[in-house]
């Protein structure tokens, strides 16, 4: 069979792309401005042993897939397509007539798939999965998230906001939220390059302490603390959550960090920071969920290239859990779509420094966040992945919870 008849198969006969193989067989409306080209019998080789978007992912990596026109238009035409979409039987034949080429090549995993060692969510796994991620580079970081440096969902107050703009208000929201005022102590959990803490401390008075377990984030935030000359009021610590310090803070914000907990963690998750709150201190959680109750493991790309260990939940499950580990729910949003605006936003600045960002960590990396930051655009656009906030409290002794009869402000 041809390459691009089995390419076809794959992704989809009605999805309006131009396949083009090695061995000059093409597939698809010769009128589509975007094509699939396969350059290597290797990538087909991947698909007998990963038949789905993970052997594409690998292939794409590696260049031995190449794209022309838009990555993000051709995943919106593919969006649709799963591999259970191809019957078990069909599956079965396609990795038969692969065989033969698998067993010629025998394409070795790429070296940015990652499964880090040691016990789940033991503090020493987690600390290696943190810095696969993080622990790129501050440079190529800087490029790709602009100046706030903020690697979280922003907050676009109007539709002609720009990015830092929309991080500044992301930012103004969760103080809004949190009622913070000069003088409170603020912890932020999972702090990456500290655009909370510092936003707390120059904004509103506050004395903010962030932790990370990336240590190149945390240098790059006490660098830039330091230049701001705001080291009277914040500092970031290269540690773990759970080592925290226990002292009883005004409010606590975790921005990005319960997708890397685990289901089986966020109990003792959310007691610890409960513990670490005075009575009438509030916690925003900030983070990535399932649209509904999750029935499947986490995509196998995201698993092995981006996130290691990260694991999504429904909403529903993160109220629970903050309402079991005595939290009283006080306010809940959804902001997929400013997700996906934010993703847009990062991918247009990686495509500007391509070049830059290709010389700094190397074309496959390069082309592992292009991948997966324009998939992430389109899974909070469908609605397969939500952003929510949840702001919660611990209750005074007599039930009061400093709240107004609307609004933020304290009593």
């Amino acid at each position: 069979m041809q390459v691009a008849t089995i390419i076809s198969r794959v992704v989809g006969p009605d999805v309006p792309v131009r396949v083009i193989g090695y061995d000059g067989s093409k597939a698809g409306p010769d009128s589509s401005d975007i094509a699939i080209r396969i350059t290597s019998p290797r990538a087909m080789a991947r698909l007998a042993t990963a038949p789905g978007t993970l052997g594409l992912a690998r292939g794409y990596v590696e260049g031995e897939i190449e794209v022309e026109g838009d990555l993000y238009e051709l995943l919106a035409a593919m969006a649709d397509v799963t591999l259970n979409d191809i019957p078990r039987a069909e599956r079965l034949r396609l990795a038969r007539r692969l065989l033969p080429l698998w067993v010629r090549h025998r394409p070795a995993v790429p070296d940015l798939e990652y499964r880090p060692p040691g016990r789940l969510h033991s503090k020493l796994r987690d600390s290696k999965a943190i810095s696969h991620h993080y622990d790129v580079s501050n440079r190529f970081y800087e490029w790709v998230l602009g100046p706030s440096m903020a690697y979280t969902c922003a907050v676009y107050p109007t539709e002609t906001a720009t990015l830092e703009e929309a991080q500044a208000a992301k930012h103004e929201l969760v103080a809004q939220k949190l009622a913070l005022e000069p003088g409170m102590r603020l912890l932020d959990v999972g702090c990456g390059w500290g655009g909370m803490v510092m936003h707390a401390a120059a904004e509103h008075g506050v004395k903010a302490l962030g932790v990370t377990l990336s240590r190149r984030q945390a240098e790059w935030a006490q660098a830039e603390i330091v230049r701001r000359g705001l080291q009277s009021l914040a500092e970031v610590r290269h540690l773990d959550y759970r080592d925290a310090p226990e002292s009883q803070f005004d409010a606590i914000s975790s921005i990005g960090l319960t997708e890397h907990i685990g289901n089986a963690q966020l109990p003792g998750y959310f007691g610890s920071l409960r513990d670490r709150l005075r009575p009438g201190g509030r916690l925003l959680n900030h983070c990535i969920t399932q649209p509904r109750t999750p029935r499947k493991a986490t995509d196998p790309f995201i698993d092995r290239y981006i996130f290691p260990d990260g694991q999504l939940e429904a909403v529903g499950r993160i109220i629970s859990a903050m309402n079991d580990a005595g939290f009283e729910i006080r306010h809940e949003e959804n902001l997929r779509e400013h997700y996906a605006r934010t993703l847009a936003g990062w991918s247009a600045n990686l495509d500007r420094h391509w070049e830059e960002a290709v010389a700094e960590v190397g074309l496959g990396r390069a082309r592992v966040w292009r991948l997966y930051m324009a998939a992430c655009q389109l899974g909070f656009e469908r609605d397969n992945i939500q952003l929510h906030q949840v702001l919660g409290v611990r209750l005074g002794e007599q039930g009061e919870s400093g709240f107004p009869l609307r609004g933020w402000r304290r009593l």
